[in-house]
């Protein structure tokens, strides 16, 4: 079964070695890391990038390094994880995505999300696929909004210090069939 996935623009692919730096410099950007609690070490972006792609043995989904698909360049990563259990309300997988500023404002977090959203409805079979992020990452929250999520919950997340203008975190979510049913009227936007 292959678990690479080709859009218009973009190859959702299993990491290489080769995808190490420049996660490295994405992880050591403040612009990038600003709704994250702190940057990360090359150490720590390896540790990251091995868990992300380790997903795929262990869950047959999990986070695809992203190339563009005209140059080959990596711009981040998107894809399916394992909802923390640290979450208020059901478990189940969450979609999220991190790219190079340099790959910003350009629709790719959306179109790569949107990819990772179809595999979730129809290769795994999902019914539902969630997001979180921090309230004030009005970005993510657009993309969110763009595949179809509906906020759900609001909630201190455990796990960033109280005080922490990171620390309201909300959760969204969409269903296979609501995403099916924007789909067939042609209601999703990049």
């Amino acid at each position: 079964m292959s678990l690479e996935i080709r859009t218009d623009r973009l190859l959702l692919r299993r990491w290489r070695e080769s995808d190490l730096a420049p996660f490295a410099a994405m992880g050591e950007d403040p612009e990038v890391m600003r709704y994250f609690p702190a940057p990360l070490t090359r150490a720590e972006g390896d540790a990251l990038a091995a868990r992300a792609d380790g997903l795929f043995d262990t869950h047959g989904y999990g986070l695809w390094a992203l190339e563009t698909r005209s140059t080959g360049d990596f711009l981040g990563f998107a894809g399916l994880a394992p909802l923390p259990a640290f979450i208020p309300g059901p478990s189940g997988i969450e979609v999220g995505w991190r790219l190079a500023r340099a790959f910003w404002g350009q629709g790719y977090a959306t179109e790569a999300a949107r990819a990772a959203l179809g595999f979730a409805f129809g290769r795994l079979e999902l019914e539902q696929v969630h997001a979180i992020t921090a309230v004030i990452n009005e970005p993510s929250r657009a993309v969110m909004e763009r595949l179809g999520m509906t906020a759900m919950v609001e909630f201190q997340h455990p796990k960033i210090p109280v005080g922490s203008s990171l620390r309201v975190h909300i959760r969204y979510s969409v269903s296979r069939a609501a995403t099916a049913r924007a789909s067939a009227a042609g209601d999703l936007t990049r």
